[in-house]
């Protein structure tokens, strides 16, 4: 499962954000294999970067596997999980971690081929460890489903750099607390936090793509998108949903999937000579703004929202 096992090492990327000169979306000149004059940033934003990392991981074994006991390496069939929205949390996880990964690498001078192997595969790479430790705790379990999603993450940024030589398609998240929450007597969440990392109902998963590399059309912002989004709802437990949670009955639910449409906005393609600016939009990168939605949904209906997050 998603949960603070993956959130606490993505915090991560953060620091990343901070140091990388830019992130950018558009074709990098070429320079030689050396670093340049970003070397010291870089190993910075590394060095910073790997001692949070060994930190989280350290706190998970402490904290989050602390009531489990350690059993023999096992697996764990979770691929129907909550609808398929947790795997699509992996694979953003590990597109953050390769995204930023990649574009520190280059914008600290290696060569696109070097930031590929080396920064690309960071998702992956990182998310690895997470998933080997599940696999030796009661309860939990080495899961091939999220090995597959964190993979994917990873391939989103290699694939779109072998064939476009940018980043045109943004891998994006939003939330809002659910009404299900509210409902779940603690269940999905008692604080704002723990909602977020439990409540999946909130969770919507978003592929953004500028209309202007679609259209090929001078006039359209290059920061405007069109946004792509699924998530799902009526969720109270991983397969099948509960009926009790401490003692109180769970409001009947049906689960269904849905399948969005909105507009977006591009930060790379915002221009400002603010330093406090620039670090603001790379951390808003991966973020989907609200903005007006068509919903069809698995029990057939189609729905509208003015706003939608």
């Amino acid at each position: 499962m998603l949960r603070m096992k993956i959130i606490l090492p993505l915090l991560s990327v953060f620091i990343l954000c901070i140091f990388t000169p830019e992130l950018k979306s558009q074709v990098i000149s070429a320079k030689p294999d050396s670093l340049n004059n970003n070397s010291k940033t870089f190993y910075k934003a590394v060095g910073l970067t790997s001692a949070y990392y060994a930190g989280s991981l350290f706190i998970l074994g402490k904290t989050w596997y602390k009531d489990r006991d350690r059993v023999a390496f096992h697996f764990y069939n979770d691929n129907k999980g909550y609808l398929q929205v947790d795997k699509l949390g992996h694979t953003f996880g590990s597109y953050v971690y390769s995204y930023v990964g990649f574009s520190l690498m280059r914008s600290s001078g290696f060569s696109r081929n070097e930031a590929l192997y080396y920064g690309a595969t960071l998702g992956l790479i990182l998310q690895t460890p997470i998933e080997i430790m599940d696999g030796v705790y009661e309860g939990y379990g080495f899961s091939w489903g999220d090995m597959a999603a964190n993979a994917l993450g990873s391939a989103i940024v290699i694939g779109q750099e072998l064939l476009f030589k940018e980043q045109i398609v943004k891998y994006k998240f939003s939330y809002w607390e659910s009404s299900y929450s509210r409902k779940s007597n603690g269940y999905l969440g008692n604080s704002t936090i723990n909602r977020l990392l439990k409540d999946y109902n909130g969770h919507t998963y978003w592929l953004s793509v500028p209309f202007n590399k679609i259209f090929h059309h001078g006039n359209i912002p290059k920061w405007l998108c069109i946004s792509a989004g699924y998530g799902a709802n009526g969720m109270y437990g991983e397969f099948d949903n509960i009926t009790t949670y401490n003692g109180v009955d769970i409001p009947y639910a049906k689960r269904y999937r849905q399948y969005l449409l909105s507009l977006d906005i591009d930060w790379t393609k915002i221009k400002t000579n603010s330093k406090l600016l620039r670090v603001i939009l790379k951390g808003m990168t991966f973020v989907k703004l609200p903005f007006p939605a068509i919903e069809y949904n698995s029990k057939g209906h189609f729905k509208g929202y003015w706003l939608y997050y």
